[in-house]
């Protein structure tokens, strides 16, 4: 949430908890650190891990208790150019760009990758690049997925990299997962020790313009085919370094409905005249809740959400309709069908015992997101091997969505989560918010650049092996 006024009393408590959450978060975030600081001295990656439990992740360590230490093996080479990507990272964050406006982005994002040597395509889903990168005989491809579109909203950090651009900033980290993501090209273009074809997928519009589905439409597994296909998102709150992941579904899909209801408007002094559409929606509400308590089974996750009421426009009219607005999210789409098919029921049958009448229109957003099992094992094991086991996490699915879920339906893959930490990164000047997804004091974790990009080098050089 936006910092709010109230005073020096008030600054001086939102400085004091921002500084415990910096503390707190120092030992979150060292394993990042350490695990650099250790290879430029060295040439060995260690790092001490954390035992700190995410707070605010849906990620649990198998015993919280524990404290995991582990050599993280990065890759060298990209340890070595982490900072020109991170350059990179906060020119992006400099300038934010929304869904399908990513022109100066898309074009960034080519020019390195034509720089590196890389063949690539343009066009699709309007602003999006593909890179391929392809070495040795073999027609097994794989394809690894960054988003590149920012939010509308405010940023109220003031460090040098802050937004330029008033009511737009990348809140999500999506600057950051492009930085992993061309790191990972730029290794990968000059060390191919792989067989096969690495096709790099830069993504518009992930935030509600459903950007990989428009790039599915405009041919993205036809030009650039694959055997499977993986996303990473950074997660706040999760120790800096370390990684979560499950099997099956690990994010809800979203869906919209509005529901109007129909009356008899008239004066408020006299409703035995009227019907009155207000009374309705309230009873509807109520009903809706019925279908997750009572029509669908207890096992089978599922959310209505109310959010939006509107009808009339003065005191003493009764008005002649009025509007239910919210949103369901489920893992499944049986379960989606489910509850949108009962509310439909509710919708029709219950206005008309009030004398009234009533009418939904229902709009499939995202799919729910849905890890195929045998990638996310193996996805794990990379993961293990790469960051130790006490550092591959458990991840606790949300009711949140992602796009990435259309490129799940259509190959099958695996997403997972990277530690960004509690905010402890931040350089100075950043706003006394906390360092959460969609937050205007959000910043990605720089440290995380080799992290991320090394999961991508040895997860394609696993799989194509």
């Amino acid at each position: 949430m936006p910092t709010g006024s109230g005073g020096r009393a008030t600054d001086e408590r939102q400085t004091v908890k921002c500084h415990a959450r910096m503390q707190a978060s120092r030992r979150a975030t060292e394993p990042a650190r350490s695990a650099r600081k250790a290879t430029q001295s060295t040439g060995k990656h260690k790092a001490q891990g954390t035992h700190d439990k995410a707070q605010g992740a849906d990620a649990k360590l198998a015993d919280p208790s524990t404290a995991p230490t582990t050599a993280m093996k990065l890759v060298d080479q990209i340890l070595e150019f982490q900072h020109e990507i991170r350059d990179i990272r906060r020119d992006l964050h400099a300038h934010p760009e929304l869904r399908y406006e990513e022109r100066r982005t898309s074009d960034l994002i080519a020019d390195k990758l034509t720089e590196w040597g890389i063949p690539v395509i343009r066009g699709l889903g309007g602003t999006g690049v593909v890179g391929t990168i392809r070495n040795g005989t073999s027609t097994r491809a794989l394809g690894l997925r960054a988003d590149i579109d920012a939010l509308p909203m405010q940023e109220h950090n003031a460090f040098p990299h802050r937004s330029r651009h008033n009511g737009r900033m990348h809140a999500c980290g999506h600057d950051g997962h492009t930085a992993m993501l061309l790191a990972a090209a730029r290794y990968m273009a000059t060390h191919r020790n792989f067989d096969g074809t690495v096709h790099l997928i830069f993504q518009p519009a992930e935030e509600g313009g459903a950007g990989a589905q428009r790039m599915i439409d405009d041919g993205l597994f036809v030009k650039a085919p694959c055997d499977a296909v993986f996303g990473m998102h950074n997660w706040p709150g999760l120790p800096a370094g370390s990684f979560a992941l499950r099997s099956g579904p690990v994010m809800a899909g979203s869906n919209e409905f509005t529901i109007t209801i129909t009356g008899k408007g008239g004066h408020a002094a006299m409703p035995h005249l009227g019907v009155d559409p207000v009374l309705v929606a309230t009873h509807l509400v109520q009903a809706l809740q019925s279908v997750i308590t009572r029509n669908k089974r207890p096992i089978d996750t599922a959310v209505i959400s109310v959010t939006k009421i509107h009808a009339g426009e003065a005191f003493n009219v009764i008005p002649d309709a009025a509007t239910i607005c919210g949103t369901v999210r489920t893992f499944t789409l049986d379960t989606l069908d489910l509850v949108e098919d009962r509310m439909r029921q509710l919708v029709e049958q219950l206005p008309p015992a009030f004398g009234a009448a009533g009418t939904m229109r229902f709009h499939r957003n995202y799919p729910p997101t849905v890890n195929d099992a045998a990638q996310t094992e193996f996805v794990r094991g990379v993961l293990r091997e790469m960051v130790g086991p006490q550092n591959v996490l458990e991840f606790e699915p949300t009711m949140g969505s992602e796009d990435f879920a259309y490129m799940l339906q259509a190959k099958p893959g695996c997403y997972i989560v990277v530690g960004n930490g509690e905010g402890d990164h931040r350089s100075a000047g950043h706003g006394l918010g906390p360092c959460q997804l969609h937050n205007p004091s959000y910043d990605f974790n720089d440290d995380l650049i080799p992290i991320g990009a090394s999961y991508w080098v040895r997860l394609a050089e696993r799989f194509l092996a």
